[in-house]
């Protein structure tokens, strides 16, 4: 199908600001106005379910696995809060979407709550039929107020019972699950909705997830975290090999059954953030190059070319998994669109040491990355 474009961008609420010269007070630009972009341009805001929804034990949803890691572990969270209430969207999204449309926002990304949708995980063990009618419901009001959705279909909340089951993304049994909830999502909201993202950030969740454990489910080496298991050397690239696997089946599924009557397109958003070389010489650029290649390109250069890029495959080795020439043809081109959630910036150069021993992704690229001179971990 002729798509004409590749790359679909959210402006999740743009100020431009201008300071006064010597005071505190911030004003807005006059000459900032939806003039300033093209025509077409979407403007929009988006949210992910367990950060914003609440009503984690109401109306039939089960626990995530961010359920879980709020709870035991309080003291990584930075308020020790957690999801239970959140933004109240779950009861409050009526008077949200009246505050998206005074804004004058075109379109709204939120994230659909597998364990909502389908508490035991599996298709097979029932349909919780109030989550759907939740979405379908929120689905329609934005509509009837002339606000586009855009859908993402997992942002980081594996049901904890598949966690409990199997270790979650750790199995490749989360292919076909994944592939089972996104099919009943696809046949009940695609009528409506036109723009699928299949899954947030993979990189982002495995790196913090599973490398740092800072994140849900917060698995890490002990060397690494403060971690009661996992291994920061192999599942982050576990977890994303199989998260890239569900995107690709996601898609494909999409392509296949659903698109030509439901006229919507499929892609997949990814964490980015740019590293520039902290010296202008060979080492710095090469630093700089590779740390794309452990960020962006971890994603990026498998649904383009069907394999991970050169340089992880060198360093990494026998630790960073392989697709067969089956499911390398699965990944390739497995995408409508490209969502790109840029954050940051930092300087990249060689680390001066780097040993054998304890290793993790963390480490892998061999590059210290700094931001404004100082290292990233301090700032």
């Amino acid at each position: 199908m002729n798509r004409q474009y590749s790359l679909f961008c959210l402006l999740n609420l743009a100020y431009l600001l201008a300071f006064a010269g010597g005071k505190n007070t911030i004003q807005l630009s006059s000459e900032f106005s939806r003039r300033s972009f093209p025509d077409g341009f979407v403007f929009g805001a988006g949210s992910s379910s367990y950060q914003y929804e609440g009503a984690t034990e109401q109306d039939g949803r089960k626990p995530s696995i961010w359920d879980t890691f709020t709870r035991e572990h309080p003291e990584k969270i930075a308020d020790h809060s957690n999801g239970k209430v959140a933004e109240d969207f779950y009861h409050r999204y009526e008077v949200d979407i009246s505050l998206l449309k005074e804004i004058g926002l075109d379109s709204y990304r939120f994230s659909i709550s597998w364990p909502r949708i389908l508490p035991g995980g599996k298709l097979s063990r029932g349909v919780n039929w109030e989550g759907v009618n939740f979405y379908n419901s929120l689905i329609n009001n934005l509509l009837s107020n002339g606000i586009q959705p855009l859908v993402t279909l997992f942002h980081w909340d594996v049901p904890q019972v598949l966690e409990d089951e199997y270790k979650g993304l750790l199995s490749p049994n989360i292919v076909k699950d994944f592939y089972n909830f996104v099919d009943f999502c696809f046949k009940e909201f695609g009528d409506r909705v036109k723009h699928w993202v299949t899954i947030n950030e993979a990189n982002l969740m495995s790196i913090y997830g599973y490398a740092y454990g800072q994140n849900a489910p917060g698995r890490c080496s002990d060397y690494i975290g403060n971690c009661t298991q996992g291994n920061s050397a192999t599942e982050p690239y576990i977890v994303v090999h199989h998260l890239i696997l569900c995107h690709a089946a996601a898609v494909k599924l999409y392509r296949q059954k659903y698109q030509a009557s439901q006229g919507g397109i499929i892609g997949i958003t990814v964490f980015t953030a740019w590293r520039v070389p902290k010296y202008d010489d060979v080492s710095c650029r090469r630093a700089a190059s590779r740390a794309l290649d452990f960020l962006i390109g971890w994603i990026m250069h498998p649904i383009t070319y069907g394999d991970y890029p050169v340089t992880m495959k060198y360093l990494v080795g026998d630790r960073l998994p392989k697709f067969t020439e089956k499911q390398a043809k699965l990944v390739i081109g497995s995408f409508d669109f490209i969502g790109i959630n840029y954050y940051t910036a930092s300087y990249a150069e060689d680390l001066t040491s780097y040993s054998n021993v304890n290793l993790s992704y963390t480490t892998d690229s061999r590059v210290n990355l700094t931001r404004m001179g100082f290292p990233l971990a301090n700032q």
